[in-house]
């Protein structure tokens, strides 16, 4: 019988299954940022265990709030740098060196299909686009993942959803995966991987499987997955072309990730998108959704592009288009992160940072902070923002706001009227 990639990763890295149900596995990368990992590592001092698996599987970041906004956060950034350096850990990204945790970390080459992954964040499963097994996890998971390099997880059951036809012209990724989302419910894939699959994946870049397996965990699952191709490939040969003759080569051995095609699934789904129109969110849950027309007029207060979602390059060029030319409206402020260093420099150097700020964007340096709610974009009570973000929670984006979810080229059409259109 045959498996499925997620299958075949826990084949590949299983250590042993203590008891049913619980798969111990080794890791090939433990990733760390500021809000989440000084728990761990001031856990782990106190019991005198201050030390790594292996400092060049752990790769760290400061990322949430850049640069720190008030004293705590400052000591979240000081921990994590004492951290790094008494540890030597040899991939971490401070303040100007730094980006988005889901987005630097695919940007450096850090990630191979067939890999084990987790970070105490739950949109970790932006990594599976690759053909990886990558986890949100919690602190004790995390300590035990810095400091002994294993991670216990469920069987690894697998949701395939098969995406076929062609998009229409101005639909993009983050339209998928909401319509997606909005078809499972948040709770319609649980405990689950989701394999993203079909036509419509397989034309898509590697930006754009990202943005579609970042929103795997919305509909509840432990991580979204892709079948390894040409175009992961292409996106790793930088950094892999030392160990493969050829394209052809590297293909081959990472085709070995690739889901059989007698493989058997917990729920199988299949949606034509031929017909998709660009989606937004209402209410305070990610399902919850409606076309762009259904939502045109409702005004809005702020605009957001960023993100690990929809902060890269790709997204960036698709707004500055439709920006192109045109004044935000005088009702709303509209704020763009690049969602790394490296980004932010190709979009200033293709002048599409300069199409922002003469649309009357604030452009800031790459950080987390707006989605959460913590800086660079907080809402007040009662306002209204549009946002790539991924999401849309009560009181995500500050206490008492609304934030409605939606691709780059819809946010980037909501600040030009004022309202979503």
């Amino acid at each position: 019988m045959g498996k499925t990639i997620a299958e075949k990763i826990f084949d590949a890295h299983l250590i042993d299954i203590p008891f049913k149900n619980t798969f111990i596995l080794s890791l090939d990368r433990v990733f760390c940022h500021e809000i989440t990992s000084p728990i761990a590592i001031n856990d782990l001092k106190e019991r005198n265990l201050d030390k790594v698996f292996d400092n060049t599987k752990i790769k760290a970041v400061i990322d949430h709030v850049s640069p720190a906004k008030d004293s705590k956060t400052a000591l979240q950034g000081k921990i994590m740098r004492e951290w790094a350096k008494r540890n030597n850990i040899k991939d971490f990204f401070d303040i100007g060196r730094n980006g988005v945790c889901h987005a630097l970390f695919p940007e450096k080459g850090f990630i191979r299909p067939g890999f084990t992954v987790i970070m105490g964040d739950s949109h970790t499963c932006t990594h599976g686009a690759f053909g990886a097994f990558a986890a949100g996890v919690g602190t004790t998971d995390l300590e035990v993942g810095i400091l002994k390099g294993v991670c216990a997880f469920r069987e690894p059951r697998t949701i395939r959803v098969e995406l076929t036809g062609s998009l229409k012209e101005g639909v993009y990724a983050k339209d998928v995966i909401l319509f997606v989302i909005g078809r499972l419910g948040v709770n319609g894939a649980s405990d689950c991987v989701i394999e993203f699959c079909g036509p419509v994946i397989d034309s898509f870049d590697m930006e754009a499987r990202m943005t579609v397996c970042n929103m795997a965990v919305e509909a509840g699952a432990t991580s979204g997955i892709c079948n390894p191709d040409m175009h992961t490939v292409d996106y790793l040969w930088d950094f892999i072309k030392e160990d493969f003759a050829t394209k052809e080569d590297a293909l081959k051995e990472y085709s070995k990730y690739q889901s059989d095609d007698d493989a058997l699934y917990y729920k199988s789904y299949s949606f034509d998108l031929s017909d998709l129109e660009p989606l937004v969110t209402y209410g305070y849950k990610p399902d919850c959704v409606k076309t762009v027309k259904e939502m045109s007029g409702t005004k809005i207060d702020q605009v957001y592009i960023g993100s690990c979602t929809n902060g890269r390059l790709s997204d960036l060029r698709i707004a500055a288009a439709i920006l192109k030319g045109h004044k935000i409206a005088d009702s709303v402020r509209a704020i763009v992160s690049p969602a790394t260093q490296k980004k932010k420099k190709k979009a200033l150097n293709e002048g599409i940072i300069e199409t922002f700020l003469d649309a009357g964007f604030c452009v800031t340096n790459p950080t987390c902070g707006a989605c959460l709610g913590m800086s660079n974009g907080v809402l007040a009570e009662g306002e209204v923002c549009i946002s790539t973000t991924n999401r849309n929670f009560n009181g995500r984006m500050g206490k008492g706001g609304m934030v409605h979810l939606a691709s780059p080229a819809t946010a980037a059409k909501a600040a030009i009227y004022g309202y979503i259109n």
